[in-house]
């Protein structure tokens, strides 16, 4: 009988309307990755997207896109548990006892909380934005997960989450199990294609930088086209000496699987220009099928909704059960609701 799968566990801010290249090659083709290798549970974190300043309508919108997007990306979520985080309760319902068990001076010294204060003070912040951690600590524990893999942003964070899950194992007994980071393989960094110092982001200093993954085909192309490369005519990749081109060679490799060494040898003794050509092509194929079907969603919003629902509800199998048992254990009465999920 083969080995149970080890559980994993990541989400993503709703915030922008459309994903870029550096959003898929970076993270979003790990998550389609790891749907074969772990019991994987992915979930777009709306609750913490209300931690600062937002938009009601902007947040339902982007919510729904991105959902989209991921799906149309390769998330299945027959493979996968997928869903909104705010259609499954016990996310919130947990965070609230975790905040009971945490101290307010380790909540205070979490670094991204002083990060995101430091411009406006502390007195401007949220509560939910200090709380951040113990709902991201509920995100984790409610489904015993086993790995999540975590950033250095992150790490912090998941120290907090392994400390709250042993914190209430030994006062309440066995019911966490307790998570362990894990770095997935490495992500290929892509660069804006105006700037190639700096990460292709949603907010670079000029929109021509990054590809947008909903936009008109005929954009992205002209933006590969129009991308900044180096001194020299040789097509080699130099990270240091020739970013522009290394950057090119980079997002060829990611989309097609070809490794670099072998695009410099298919491009010995050819032009920038050809190089950018073959690549717009490249970049043309794998955005638009990847936009039809987010539009085939979006313009169906039963199915998107459906699928949705699908997943909170495979979801909550396993939420409700994590939470009747710290109800239980923390000396919470019997609710007819969760009573017949212990």
């Amino acid at each position: 009988m083969p080995a149970a799968k080890k559980r994993i566990l990541s989400g993503a801010k709703p915030t922008a309307d459309s994903l870029h290249l550096g959003n898929y090659i970076g993270a979003v083709r790990n998550w389609v990755d790891m749907q074969a290798e772990y019991d994987a549970v992915f979930f777009i974190p709306d609750l913490h997207a209300i931690t600062v300043d937002f938009d009601p309508a902007e947040l339902a919108k982007r919510t729904r896109i991105v959902a989209a997007q991921y799906i149309a990306a390769g998330i299945d979520p027959d493979k996968s548990i997928f869903f909104v985080q705010s259609h499954v309760p016990e996310h919130a319902q947990l965070a609230w006892a975790l905040n009971c068990i945490t101290g307010f001076g380790e909540a205070s010294r979490m670094t991204q909380f002083k990060d995101k204060t430091q411009k406006s003070g502390a007195d401007a912040a949220t509560l939910g934005l200090f709380a951040y951690p113990t709902l991201m600590a509920a995100d984790i524990l409610l489904y015993q997960t086993d790995l999540v893999p975590v950033g250095e942003d992150q790490r912090q964070h998941l120290e907090l989450t392994r400390n709250l899950a042993q914190r209430f194992n030994t006062r309440f007994g066995p019911t966490f199990t307790v998570p362990e980071a894990t770095i997935v393989k490495e992500s290929a960094k892509i660069y804006d294609l105006q700037n190639p110092s700096a990460k292709m982001s949603k907010t670079g200093e000029s929109p021509n930088g990054a590809i947008q993954l909903l936009e008109d085909p005929k954009i992205a192309a002209k933006r590969i086209k129009s991308a900044v490369t180096d001194a020299g005519t040789e097509i080699r990749f130099d990270a240091e000496e020739k970013p522009g081109v290394s950057n090119l060679l980079t997002i060829y490799s990611s989309l097609t699987g070809k490794s670099v060494a072998e695009l410099e040898a298919e491009y010995q003794g050819k032009m920038y220009g050809h190089l950018k050509v073959d690549l717009a092509e490249v970049v043309v194929d794998f955005v638009t099928p990847l936009r039809n079907r987010t539009n085939e969603l979006m313009a169906d919003p039963a199915e998107l909704d459906r699928l949705l629902a699908h997943g909170a509800e495979r979801a909550r199998e396993i939420a409700s059960v994590t939470l009747a048992q710290v109800y239980e254990r923390m000396g919470f009465l019997p609710s007819l609701s969760l009573a017949g999920v212990r």
